[in-house]
């Protein structure tokens, strides 16, 4: 193998490969051919470097230097000019206000965006090509896995993970040591591990990185796991929808087994254990690990009453433990440097780190990982960037389908699950979506409804029916049918459906409405009394019109309409709008120059 004097790391992550990194890698590889240097810089697809604005991404090491957006023409200009006569090419290099400091030679602390972190789960993700075991090797990987078959017991292993706080990443948030402590402790030989890579929420990806990114963390954890709790086959459920994870999966668990890291005894300890992977089809009510098992099993992925807990009759009714993909990359880390290092960040009740998929109106999307106890301040404005083009901050959903929206106010609560659920909110697997001025609420509220309505599995009547029921009446509102009356009954049925739904996607499922009505009742009256949605969203309570004062009789609205509601003469009669034929699209006013049509 050739002694490369540059790596050229290159996102291949799906936002990534979405736009074209693929065809950037090919061109590197081409262009290095051309300077004679393909011997001497070499190409590697990494996973998500986390900053997704800025992607592609491709970063010079070891020079550390963070190209940004870069595109397939530009790989020439980058071994030409970089590579081969040792100029960094300015333009495509982050601008200072990404910067901590002027200097465009960085390492990547440098950049705002990673200042505040602290990378653990992420923490192989954009630095390894994630097909190669050995680059996994070279960064600690499987050190924990040979320190916990060769020198602690299972028991010992689960007074670790006890000791560390680390708490499910799921969302739930339940003790991960106590969770593996419930399965050791149930009678039976026959055990099973699971790694619950189904995550469904709206605007979350982190454990799809994860998995395209580390796989073998996963691998690792999950094997750390079956040692601690008697198992020794486990399975990974993921989503077919997630196809470069699954593959990158597939060669990691092949690659272990050719390294001997799976399989028959590991490390010459007796210790037997294997994976194989399980797709889902896209439920998201799979992600809720009664209707997962259900799923493993062949059956409709459908809840079913608790108890018994899958710690005591899961998958093919035998003892199970199931943690999601984040929890499980933090295991090996946990195993490798001690409890007490990683007991060492977080707050008193919420230790570790936390990985959020920062999305929504927010200068910088991509994937963040913050010490608990970091504040939404922090993340949105620190790290995020704020909101774009100056617009004013709004709220923030965190939890997906199940957390609400928090507000101006809750900017400094620091972040843990139970400074979330105080607020409002819960921590969820990790989504946040910024919402600012533009966003309607009560259309916030519907569309997480209708996301529900479509994901309900509809084994128990208070999620079939009663969310049906909460999005007709959304939607009335919406549409400047709804009444002040709507507003108690929504909140009774909210409820209602928290105390009865059947499992805890069911139960979670109102908190948007919640909280929304509890920060912005005032644009639910608004939608009702004066029906008008305060934030110009909602099509069926707007109205466009065009100043007759400003208006140039350029035709420029009249020719981008749509319907052909728009009559005026060029250059001589104003343009007016026919109210009875107009679809509310907004082309008329996005057209025009002037600022003569206005929304009311």
């Amino acid at each position: 193998m050739p002694n490369y004097r540059t790596n050229i790391l290159v996102c291949a992550g799906t936002g990534c490969t979405a736009s074209r990194s693929a065809e950037i890698c090919d061109e590197f590889e081409k262009a290095l051919k051309e300077y004679g240097l393909e011997n001497e810089a070499n190409v590697v697809r990494t996973g998500c470097f986390g900053l997704c604005q800025k992607g592609p991404i491709v970063a010079i090491y070891p020079d550390n230097i963070f190209y940004a957006q870069v595109k397939p023409e530009d790989a020439a200009e980058i071994v030409a000019e970089h590579i081969y006569k040792g100029r960094v090419v300015p333009r495509l290099q982050l601008s200072d206000e990404d910067l901590n400091s002027g200097e465009k030679i960085l390492d990547i602390e440098k950049i705002k965006f990673y200042e505040k972190q602290r990378r653990i789960a992420l923490r192989n993700c954009g630095k390894i090509n994630p097909e190669d075991i050995m680059e996994y090797i070279a960064m600690d990987g499987y050190l924990a896995l040979g320190k916990v078959l060769t020198e602690m017991t299972p028991q010992e292993v689960i007074d670790e993970m006890k000791a560390s706080g680390l708490r499910g990443r799921g969302g739930a948030g339940f003790p991960t040591g106590l969770k593996w402590q419930f399965e050791r402790n149930s009678p039976g030989d026959e055990k099973y591990v699971i790694c619950n890579a189904d995550e469904g929420d709206p605007g979350a990806f982190m454990d799809r990185s994860i998995l395209e990114g580390d796989p073998h963390a996963i691998i690792e954890g999950m094997a750390i796991m079956a040692y601690a709790v008697g198992a020794h086959l486990g399975y990974v459920y993921i989503r077919a929808e997630y196809p470069i994870a699954v593959n990158r999966l597939r060669i990691a668990i092949q690659q272990a087994h050719e390294y001997g890291l799976l399989g028959k005894n590991i490390f010459d300890t007796g210790f037997d254990f294997d994976i194989e992977i399980r797709l889902g089809a896209g439920a998201f009510v799979c992600g809720e690990e009664t209707a997962l098992i259900a799923s493993i099993e062949g059956k409709r992925g459908m809840p079913t009453p608790k108890p018994p807990f899958p710690a005591v009759s899961g998958v093919w009714g035998k003892p199970t433990s199931i943690n999601n993909v984040e929890t499980l990359a933090n295991v090996a880390q946990i195993m490798y440097k001690g409890a007490d290092w990683y007991a060492s960040m977080g707050t008193e009740k919420s230790k570790g780190t936390k990985v959020f998929a920062l999305g929504g109106k927010i200068k910088n999307t991509g994937l963040v990982e913050i010490p608990m106890g970091t504040t939404l301040r922090e993340i949105i404005y620190e790290i995020g960037g704020g909101c774009p083009n100056n617009k004013a901050f709004k709220a923030v959903q965190t939890g997906g389908p199940s957390g609400g929206c928090l507000t101006e106010k809750e900017l400094d609560t620091p972040i843990d699950y139970d400074n979330l659920i105080a607020a409002g909110s819960m921590m969820g697997s990790g989504g946040m979506i910024v919402l600012d001025e533009d966003n309607c609420m009560v259309d916030v509220a519907k569309f997480y409804m209708e996301f529900i309505c479509d994901e309900s599995c509809g084994k128990c009547s208070p999620c079939r029916i009663g969310t049906k029921r909460l999005l007709e009446m959304l939607t009335d509102i919406t549409e400047g049918k709804g009444t002040l009356e709507m507003l108690d009954e929504m909140e009774d049925l909210c409820h209602e459906i928290q105390d009865t739904a059947l499992c805890g996607l069911g139960q979670t499922a109102p908190n948007p409405i919640l909280s929304t009505l509890k920060s912005f009742r005032d644009e639910y009256l608004a939608h009702i009394i004066d029906k008008k949605c305060p934030a110009g969203v909602c099509k069926a309570l707007l109205t466009y019109e065009i100043d007759p004062d400003r208006c140039r009789k350029c035709s420029l609205c009249a020719r981008n309409c749509p319907v052909g509601c728009i009559s005026g003469t060029p250059g001589k009669v104003p343009y007016v709008i026919d109210s009875t034929k107009c679809i509310k699209c907004g082309a008329c006013m996005s057209n025009c120059r002037f600022n003569a049509v206005i929304r009311k």
